[in-house]
């Protein structure tokens, strides 16, 4: 059952007078097992609702609704099922101590692959969750599947479950659903000739197979060598030729590229990042395919509208990662907002020298880095280093970034001169 967290106003909840901290236990007859159920059931126009009041009643509501008329039921948030797996590779295992509570959550949660397209390994489900899957049509699915070979995929997993991936699949396009998935590459795990095959079974698996995301792994300073390395460039390269193999494949049999290599493959490699065209429609842009290129863009669109700053200083707050990109538009930037352009490049030793992505520095490396900053400054933040709540990663609140460097100016943004634009 759910519980009610909210009420819409003017809703037909609202006029029944549900209170906040109901449970609703069926609806129709069909026992609700949390948020997506009850969007599910909700889609009726005659509906029977049994619930228990926050008093411990049992209350049946009957409704008639109008299409489009809804009920007004805002349910508290599902508890996340959590993953079953051990990954040699998994990201949380290279939290340091101390880190916030939910970034130890291992979430493997399906609910969140439909809703927010993170990425599952279903080694959670058994048939009768893969039946709900397909029955709800819950659809397109986010799969993280490594590997397709049983024993390399048990191997990556450490879960005697994880050899199923490819029944599971079948099972799920069998019965309409189509998914995205995924390849964290590790060498000497399931790069070489076990990228070949993963690449072959699941273009083998038809159309529904909508996209193939190959990244690589990415370890902290806690965990790295324990025991997957990170790779090498010829490693990342040799990776990208195969990928790119897959890619004329796909454009000779379904006009899109279907496969696709992380912008880190390139990083990593030394290679010139693709044009926006090699990504398609762009939907892998949160998975890190293509992010950069859309970054690179976006700036270049938006340098014509940035307002002016004359005589001020812009320090671009970023990490290893985006610092090349930014340094070679420095001089750009500078011309066209009229100020002193300096890019910082910030080391995270929150996590360690590894992680070099932006969205991962932590507020206290940040405020390390910007020592010297003066009245009359302008920094620009990267927003994705920021949770919903205005907290950095190490839990350092933006308010305090924001006090120590009063009186310069602070800005976020996904993009430069979206960032800029909104001072």
């Amino acid at each position: 059952m759910i519980r009610i967290a909210e009420i819409e106003a003017g809703s037909i909840a609202e006029e029944l007078n549900l209170e906040i901290g109901t449970r609703v236990v069926r609806i129709n007859g069909e026992h609700v097992r949390d948020g997506i159920d009850l969007t599910f059931l909700l889609a009726d126009t005659q509906l029977e609702l049994e619930t228990v009041s926050p008093k411990g009643e049992i209350v049946f509501y009957e409704i008639e609704r109008e299409p489009g008329n809804e009920v007004g039921i805002i349910p508290a948030p599902d508890q996340i099922r959590e993953c079953a797996n051990k990954c040699v590779f998994c990201f949380i295992d290279g939290n340091p101590e101390g880190a916030r509570q939910t970034l130890w959550l291992r979430d493997d949660d399906f609910r969140l692959s439909f809703t927010y397209g993170s990425y599952v390994t279903l080694t959670n489900l058994g048939p009768k969750g893969l039946l709900r899957l397909i029955e709800q049509g819950i659809s397109p699915l986010y799969v993280s599947v490594h590997a397709t070979e049983p024993e390399v995929r048990e191997r990556l997993l450490i879960n005697e479950r994880a050899g199923l991936i490819m029944d599971q699949l079948r099972e799920l396009i069998d019965g309409g659903l189509e998914v995205h998935t995924q390849v964290v590459l590790c060498p000497g795990w399931n790069d070489g000739e076990h990228l070949d095959r993963t690449i072959s079974d699941l273009w083998g698996l038809g159309p529904s197979v909508r996209s193939l995301s190959v990244v690589p792994v990415g370890l902290t300073r806690y965990n790295v060598n324990r025991p997957v390395r990170l790779l090498k460039a010829s490693e990342a390269i040799a990776a990208i030729v195969q990928v790119d193999g897959a890619r004329r494949v796909g454009d000779t049999g379904r006009g899109f590229g279907w496969c696709y290599a992380a912008d880190e493959m390139y990083l990593i490699g030394g290679l010139p990042l693709p044009e926006a065209s090699y990504y398609d429609d762009g939907a892998l842009y949160e998975n890190g395919v293509g992010a950069i290129r859309r970054f690179v863009d976006g700036f270049e669109r938006g340098l014509a509208e940035v307002p002016r700053f004359e005589g001020r200083r812009i320090r671009l707050v970023t990490g290893g990662s985006m610092a090349p990109f930014l340094d070679e538009r420095a001089s750009a930037l500078a011309a066209a907002t009229a100020a002193s352009v300096e890019v910082l490049q910030v080391e995270n030793r929150y996590f360690g020298d590894t992680v070099t992505i932006a969205g991962l520095l932590g507020g206290r490396d940040i405020l390390n880095a910007l020592q010297g900053t003066q009245s009359g400054d302008l920094v620009v933040l990267p927003a994705e280093a920021l949770n919903a709540d205005d907290i950095f990663i190490d839990d350092v609140p933006m308010d305090e970034l924001r006090t120590v460097l009063a009186p310069a100016s602070i800005c976020t943004g996904y993009e430069v001169t979206e960032a800029l634009r909104s001072v």
